[in-house]
């Protein structure tokens, strides 16, 4: 039934009814908060050049900070339906790869032997070190021959990750700087400015860019090695490829936002269950729809508890970890 309803409503008409949810939600990010607005301050902040303390407030703070939430939520659900694409593991996560041990551990050692450095160079970092903690996951990987196995991925995964925060932690303890880097990692886009965008987003929106070029050679890769093989596929090449764009957009939202867990496993499972199997349609509808829960997330921790903020990781964890727990319980298959 659920192919049947799938294959009955165009791909377009889903895509509409989505960015149209998109657009909803991100009007009432930029209308609630601390300071509630109206739609007229709304309007004026994005399309005149008005003043005032609303317009200046939506401007300058809530609009840098809701857009980042947008692109880090699309990053971390691309990434991850490219993750369980190429592994076909429903559980896999950008953290599969080490990737936010790795930022943990690149920001601990800036923060520790350059106390000077700016958020552009503690993004810079923490990009470098989730690429670390990802050539270390897939070294350790590729010791043994037989190439990339998902069981051989995740356990060197773990043990890449556990040793990683191992890093951070132990940095953090000896330099005492522990507060300055739980801060960070606690997750969340409190402070996030335009200066920040403009090196992120760049990653994020190529990093998209290039995933949906090569989203049918994904959707062979994910239904058999084998196959992809038989048809011409050069595998190795694409995986490649496809790493480094994994690299690129969980590495870039890591550096934006922190630990921030749970929605590359949560959407790219929602979103087969309204698409199907064709990553041609995953991709720009887990696009779309991670920036459209992550706002959703960021705008309930603004608001529940208001002039309080009550962390965004916290509201996506609350979310997330009942999801992971009903995907293990039905062997990765409850939305697929």
């Amino acid at each position: 039934m659920t192919n049947e309803n799938q294959r009955f409503i165009p791909f377009i008409y889903k895509l509409i009814i989505a960015i149209v949810a998109f657009i909803g939600i991100f009007i009432i990010s930029m209308v609630f908060g601390a300071a509630d607005a109206t739609l007229k301050d709304v309007w004026q902040a994005l399309m005149s050049n008005a003043t005032g303390e609303k317009i200046l407030i939506i401007r300058e703070i809530r609009l840098p900070r809701e857009v980042g939430a947008m692109f880090v939520g699309s990053a971390l659900a691309v990434s991850g339906a490219i993750m369980q694409g190429i592994t076909r593991n429903p559980l896999a996560d950008p953290g599969l790869l080490g990737l936010t041990a790795g930022a943990n551990a690149g920001l601990a050692i800036t923060l520790a032997f350059v106390p000077s450095a700016n958020n552009l160079g503690i993004m810079g970092a923490c990009f470098i070190g989730a690429a670390v903690g990802t050539i270390m996951v897939f070294g350790i990987a590729a010791m043994k021959k037989g190439g990339f196995s998902p069981l051989r991925i995740v356990l060197a995964g773990a043990a890449v990750s556990a040793f990683l925060f191992a890093v951070s932690q132990g940095v953090g303890i000896y330099f005492k700087i522990s507060k300055d880097v739980s801060m960070w990692t606690a997750g969340g886009n409190i402070g996030t400015s335009w200066g920040q965008l403009r090196v992120i987003v760049p990653f994020i929106l190529i990093g998209i860019l290039i995933s949906i070029i090569f989203s049918r050679q994904l959707t062979i890769l994910s239904l058999s090695e084998e196959v992809a093989v038989g048809l011409g596929q050069k595998t190795t090449q694409i995986k490649a490829v496809l790493f480094v764009v994994i690299i690129l957009l969980a590495g870039a939202a890591v550096a934006l936002v922190g630990n921030m867990v749970f929605i590359g496993l949560m959407i790219p499972h929602m979103v087969r269950a309204i698409v199907g199997t064709d990553y041609r349609f995953i991709l720009p509808m887990s696009a779309i729809l991670g920036a459209t829960f992550m706002l959703l997330a960021d705008t309930i921790g603004r608001t529940i508890n208001s002039p309080y903020e009550t962390p965004v990781v916290a509201i996506v964890a609350m979310i997330g970890l009942p999801f992971f727990l009903l995907i293990v319980r039905k062997g990765g298959k409850a939305f697929s």
